[in-house]
């Protein structure tokens, strides 16, 4: 029988998924931490944990695997090794992280704080472009924008993620993850605005060419 063995680019894009995921993760802790505000998706998420006794990871998987149901009826392409991890990793992988800095840096500046947010805004979206053009699935979030972008006469990605972007934040905040929460802020706003502009940024800079390289 012939044996079958990894491509070289195959390789890559297993690599940039799961990097993709963990990175984005990561700084979903980094955006709690700055007290800024989170990404939007991180807000309705949020939104919904205030109003419930369990753990955010724990609620963060049922979320995603309820949008994954939702997922599966309309675009099941879009499901893989990227989404699993999504579903099942990153939101332990967020938790561990905020526990981090907080265990770290107890009292922190406004300008560590400000650091904080920068790189959280600059690393989710370089994270979200791995995966995404890794192409072994995406998080049921990014799905949606990803759906409509391509069935909704070619809208640019760019603002189909803006749009679901502004509804997560208006959701979040009616249940509770507002200003006073410290989970809405000028990160949120930062995010909902430039996201999917960053994330293209970073598609054609380094996720497509370090995938197609020979």
């Amino acid at each position: 029988m012939e044996k079958r063995t990894l491509t070289a680019e195959m390789k890559r894009r297993i690599l940039m998924t799961v990097v993709g995921v963990l990175v984005t993760g990561f700084s979903v802790g980094m955006f709690e931490f700055s007290n800024f505000g989170v990404d939007p998706f991180q807000v309705i998420a949020h939104g919904i944990w205030l109003n419930t006794e369990w753990g955010f990871g724990n609620l963060y998987t049922v979320i995603n695997i309820i949008m994954l149901i939702m997922v599966l009826l309309f675009d099941r392409k879009k499901i893989g090794l990227g989404t699993l991890i999504n579903i099942f990793l990153l939101g332990y992988v967020a938790e561990f992280s905020g526990n981090l800095w907080k265990t770290l840096i107890p009292t922190p500046s406004f300008w560590v704080r400000t650091v904080f947010l920068l790189t959280a805004v600059i690393i989710t979206c370089l994270g979200a472009s791995l995966y995404f053009t890794g192409d072994l699935g995406v998080s049921t979030y990014d799905a949606v924008a990803l759906y409509i972008s391509q069935h909704q006469n070619k809208v640019p990605f760019a603002y189909c993620r803006i749009a679901t972007d502004l509804f997560c934040v208006v959701v979040g905040f009616l249940l509770g993850a507002d200003f006073l929460s410290g989970y809405t802020g000028i990160g949120t706003i930062i995010t909902a605005f430039f996201m999917g502009p960053l994330i293209s940024f970073f598609n054609k800079r380094i996720s497509i060419p370090f995938r197609t390289k020979q």
